[in-house]
């Protein structure tokens, strides 16, 4: 080997700091005007719940008046409150306390 040795260029040590989204809750209320298949299909179209879980949700918010969908990130949480008023659904968000 000839005679010079390669000097790696040694950067900085970097920081990254992570930070998570506050989570918020996707809740949805009862109501006296969608039928529970109108609500059950809106459930499996806009949300990842299986079959299962829509019945169970639907059932709650029907028994209770309001049911936890699922919990995400504020800017998530809120599309779904759009999306759910565009098939007439009332879904509300808060921040998971």
């Amino acid at each position: 080997m000839a005679g010079s040795v390669a000097n790696p260029t040694l950067e900085p040590a970097v920081e990254h700091e992570t930070r998570l989204l506050p989570p918020y809750r996707v809740i949805l209320h009862n109501d006296d005007v969608n039928t529970f298949e109108h609500v059950i299909r809106a459930i499996l179209r806009l949300t990842p719940l299986s079959g299962r879980e829509a019945v169970q949700r639907t059932l709650e918010a029907h028994e209770t008046g309001a049911s936890l969908l699922l919990t995400t990130h504020q800017e998530r949480a809120e599309l779904y409150v759009d999306q759910f008023a565009s098939l007439s659904l009332t879904v509300t968000c808060e921040p998971d306390a």
